[in-house]
């Protein structure tokens, strides 16, 4: 078993995961009934009904901000998040834990593989602000990703903000894919068949990785940018709409940018906001899925527009009735799993 699937709840928390999974499995006509007030947006977008009665849940409970704590139980908070809500997948084939020699040290990493075929590779960044998340937290959307698309996942666990603040993360991503494009062919997979993602902070990392590749020999077949942070420097109107009580809220994302960027004028490098590089063109096909009600959204959508503008083929997917990090919650949301199939199969289509 890898290291990033060893993670025992305390008791309450298994209970609360019980629940949660003896929910998901109530009918839908049920689940309706029980979101029949979900919240609309202003672009007539209604929240999936499973996803409004499960933040009616989490936002009663008493001391469940992670940013009203230190960054060491707020790290642990995410984790216990994750478990909680993982999907439940079969065996996998391949549960492999690798260290990547890094610019300043060794970069943990697991690579998954759901069967004994792959039809390519994916280069995964986890969210959470550069702060918080690892390959754990992540475990259960790059198996979900693994399995639906075919392919192996690389799984990254790079160098983490307040200890590491940028560019640390995006060091780390570019020694990755190296070490990626260096050990695939060990592996029976083609180069250029990789995918770099992420999603949140992940996904920022990804666009930025992608830009770096430009001219390269070997670059990334499709840049998967999940809910993507990609503007630091200022807060787009998806901000005010969202910003309380849609999981992901502005509170958190101001925490975030406090402890990733060590000097606030660092908002301003296109390393750390992809919106602002002046010259997109000659990148990777792109494929940018955003939330219907996530803060985050507006700055998705106009990364999208810019690399449409540069003449990069790209697709964008708006997943109205979700939130931010949807992809984790593939176990308990039909809508969510629907969105992250449909990424999956964006993936399988670009190394096939």
């Amino acid at each position: 078993m890898s290291a990033a699937t060893t993670h025992r709840l305390a008791l309450p928390l298994r209970v609360e995961r019980a629940v949660i999974r003896a929910f998901a499995r109530l009918p839908e006509p049920l689940i309706a009934r029980l979101g029949r007030n979900a919240p609309v947006n202003s672009d007539g977008e209604r929240l999936s009904p499973e996803i409004a009665v499960a933040l009616s849940v989490l936002n009663r409970i008493p001391g469940g901000d992670f940013s009203d704590h230190s960054v060491e139980r707020a790290r642990a908070m995410l984790t216990d998040e994750a478990v909680v809500f993982a999907d439940v997948h079969p065996p996998f084939a391949v549960e492999e834990d690798l260290v990547i020699p890094g610019p300043a040290g060794p970069i943990p990493a697991t690579r998954y593989r759901a069967g004994t075929d792959s039809k390519g590779l994916v280069v995964y960044f986890h969210g959470g602000g550069w702060v918080l998340g690892s390959r754990l937290s992540t475990d259960s959307a790059v198996r979900f990703i693994a399995r639906e698309a075919g392919v192996d996942v690389l799984s990254v666990d790079y160098r983490l903000a307040p200890e590491h603040p940028f560019p640390a993360a995006i060091e780390d991503a570019l020694a990755a894919w190296d070490f990626a494009v260096e050990r695939a062919p060990g592996w029976g997979l083609d180069p250029h068949r990789i995918v770099v993602a992420g999603d949140s902070a992940g996904g920022n990392i990804s666009a930025v990785l992608a830009r770096q590749l430009r001219g390269r020999d070997v670059v990334p077949v499709l840049q998967v940018l999940l809910f993507p942070v990609t503007d630091l420097s200022t807060k787009h109107p998806s901000y005010r709409e969202f910003h309380d009580g849609f999981f992901l809220t502005e509170k958190h994302m101001d925490w975030y940018r406090e402890r990733y960027l060590a000097d606030p004028s660092d908002a301003l490098d296109p390393r750390a906001s992809p919106l602002l590089e002046p010259d997109l063109t000659g990148l990777p096909p792109a494929f940018v899925a955003v939330a219907g009600f996530d803060p985050l959204r507006d700055e998705g959508i106009a990364y999208a527009r810019r690399l449409e503008e540069a003449g990069v083929p790209t697709t964008l997917a708006r997943e109205g009735s979700l939130i931010h990090a949807f992809i984790n919650v593939t176990g308990v949301s039909p809508a969510a799993r629907e969105a992250t199939t449909r990424i999956a199969r964006a993936i399988e289509a670009a190394v096939g």
